[in-house]
C-alpha cells in the first residue's frame, strides 16, 4: 500500500483538475490512463474537470477530434469549453510583462549547446542553467542581440529566479522541495515557455489539482514558484508512475497497437481499455470510468511505473 497525504482528497467545490494533452497524435494507454485518474480524482473532490490543448507546437491535423472522442468513449466528461494555448497569446504576454516589470526577467543569448556544455555549480541539477546571461553590461547585452539577430532569433525571457529551491505538496510524494533556476519564459523562436503557459493557463481556468506523469515531478517546485511570483494560487499535485513498454521504456505509439482505436481494432472494447487500466492502479473488474471513480483506493496504487504487455 501506498502512503498519500489524504488531506488532497478533500472536497473542494470551488477548484478544478484538467487534462492538458498536446493534439499531435493518438492518444496511447499511458495518456488515457493518467486522463482517467486526472478525471477521477477531480470528480471525487468535488471539483470541476477541465480539458485544454497544449498547441503551442507541433499539431497534428484531426488529432484534437480524435482525443476527444477516446476521452468521452472511456466515459469522461469536463465542464466548460476546451481551452487552446494557441489563443492565450496574450494572456502568456501580460505574465511576461508583469514579471518584468518586477525585474524578474532577462534576456539569454545562449544557444542549447552553449548551455549543455556550460559549467555549473557542483550541486546544480542537470540541465540546470548556470546563468551565463544574467548579469551582463550593457555592451555584452548589445553584442547578444546582435549575435541572435545573425542567427535570425529572439533573445530566450529567462526568469532571474532569486531562490533556489521551493516546495510543493503532492499526493502520493507528500512534500516535495525541489531545485529552482533561471527557467525560460519565452523561447527564442518567440513562443512562451511551457512552465510559463501551465501556470497560467491553470490559474485562469481555476485549476487547483494538478494529476499529470511523475516524469515532471522536478518541474513543479518552478511552476509552483512562478505561481507564487505572479501572485497566483499555488496548486497541489498528484504525479502518477508512467507508462512503460517491456523493454522499460516510456510507452509510445511506436510499441504497437497501444491507442484505443489499436485496442479496438485488435477486437477490445471501450471497456475491455478501462478494465485494463483500473488492472494497472489495483482496482481490477472496473468496466468505466464511473466504476473506477467509485472503486479506485488511491493509497492501493503502486508506485511503479507501469509496464504494458499487450497480447501479439
Amino acid at each position: 500500500m501506498t502512503s498519500l497525504d489524504t488531506s488532497l482528497l478533500a472536497p473542494a467545490p470551488h477548484g478544478a483538475g484538467r487534462y492538458a494533452p498536446s493534439p499531435s497524435g493518438d492518444l496511447h494507454l499511458g495518456n488515457l490512463r493518467t486522463a482517467v485518474l486526472a478525471w477521477v480524482l477531480a470528480r471525487r473532490t468535488e471539483r470541476a474537470f477541465r480539458l485544454r490543448m497544449e498547441d503551442l507546437d507541433r499539431v497534428r491535423e484531426g488529432a484534437e477530434a480524435r482525443q476527444l472522442k477516446d476521452l468521452e468513449e472511456l466515459g469522461l466528461d469536463w465542464d466548460g469549453a476546451v481551452v487552446h494555448q494557441s489563443e492565450r497569446r496574450e494572456a502568456y504576454a501580460a505574465a511576461i510583462a508583469q514579471l518584468q516589470a518586477a525585474g524578474a526577467v532577462y534576456e539569454c543569448y545562449c544557444t542549447r549547446r552553449e548551455i549543455q556544455e556550460a559549467p555549473r555549480a557542483p550541486h546544480a541539477p542537470p540541465g540546470a542553467y548556470p546563468g551565463t546571461c544574467r548579469n551582463l553590461t550593457e555592451a555584452e547585452r548589445a553584442a547578444g542581440r546582435e549575435r541572435m539577430g545573425q542567427l535570425q532569433r529572439e533573445p530566450a525571457l529567462r526568469l532571474r529566479a532569486e531562490v533556489t529551491q521551493w516546495s510543493v505538496r503532492d499526493l502520493w510524494a507528500s512534500e516535495v522541495t525541489g531545485s529552482v533556476d533561471d527557467l525560460v519564459l519565452r523561447r527564442g523562436d518567440g513562443v512562451v515557455a511551457y512552465n510559463l503557459a501551465v501556470v497560467v493557463d491553470d490559474a485562469a481556468a481555476g485549476v487547483d489539482q494538478v494529476v499529470r506523469g511523475d516524469d515532471l515531478l522536478s518541474s513543479a517546485p518552478r511552476q509552483a514558484h512562478l505561481a507564487h511570483l505572479l501572485g497566483l494560487p499555488e496548486p497541489t499535485y498528484a504525479h502518477v508512475p508512467l507508462a512503460l513498454n517491456t523493454a522499460g521504456a516510456r510507452l509510445a505509439k511506436r510499441d504497437g497497437a497501444v491507442t484505443l482505436r489499436d485496442r479496438l481494432a485488435a477486437g477490445e472494447s471501450a471497456a475491455d481499455v478501462v478494465e485494463r487500466i483500473g488492472d494497472s492502479l489495483g482496482a481490477p473488474g472496473c468496466r468505466s470510468a464511473a466504476d473506477l471513480l467509485e472503486s479506485w483506493d488511491p493509497a492501493g496504487m503502486s508506485r511503479r511505473p507501469w509496464v504494458v504487455d499487450l497480447p501479439a
